[in-house]
């Protein structure tokens, strides 16, 4: 997921940037570039590690749940071989358990299917808020036009180099951070008021 959000976080910053600049000396456009260290910014931005938490936990969550309904029906495949085995049911009896025990196994592997979708088109949709808001902040950042462009830089990147005094990720994260914090309090003061309404 961090791979993924390196890639997207890098084009989306990209996409992002106001490109209008003063004429500088020889007829070059001036203006800053500067960049942002997605590698320190999603290892120490909050939104990102819940994400990665709440992720983490269904995932345990849905492999748990799949594990008991496997041995579940491990234990009735047991049951009927044991069964058949001491002659404790007719062919009739035994092809009914075998078709019912077949339909089964294939509503586990369905479910199992279903879910492992579900997590991955949640982990899209939670990928898309984080650059959503990562591009947001980095547009009302910029609102005095301080840059003309914010770019992505991680270990083994498109940018090999960029001087240190280019880098802006504590601000950045700091603000991020911030407007994530505001955003967890408001929502619990929302649900601190519609608790006490109920009563």
């Amino acid at each position: 997921m961090k791979q993924i959000l390196c890639i997207l976080f890098a084009v989306a910053a990209l996409a992002s940037c106001k490109q209008g600049a003063s004429e500088g000396t020889g007829g070059q456009t001036s203006g800053r570039i500067v960049y942002v260290n997605t590698d320190t910014l999603l290892n120490n931005y909050e939104l990102y590690k819940d994400v990665v938490n709440e992720f983490q936990n269904k995932q345990f969550a849905l492999e748990n749940e799949l594990k008991k309904k496997s041995e579940s029906f491990q234990n009735e495949v047991a049951l009927f071989q044991r069964r058949i085995q001491a002659g404790g049911m007719t062919q009739q009896q035994a092809e009914t358990t075998q078709q019912q025990l077949q339909k089964k196994e294939q509503d586990i592997l369905l479910y199992r299917d279903n879910a492992a979708g579900g997590l991955a088109e949640d982990q899209a949709k939670q990928t898309d808020e984080i650059l959503s808001n990562i591009q947001a902040y980095l547009e009302k950042f910029n609102a005095d036009d301080r840059y003309d462009m914010v770019i992505g830089f991680s270990k083994g990147g498109g940018v090999l180099y960029a001087k240190n005094n280019l880098e802006i990720t504590s601000e950045v994260l700091e603000g991020l951070n911030k407007e994530y914090a505001d955003k967890k309090d408001g929502k619990t003061s929302e649900a601190k008021t519609d608790t006490t309404a109920a009563k």
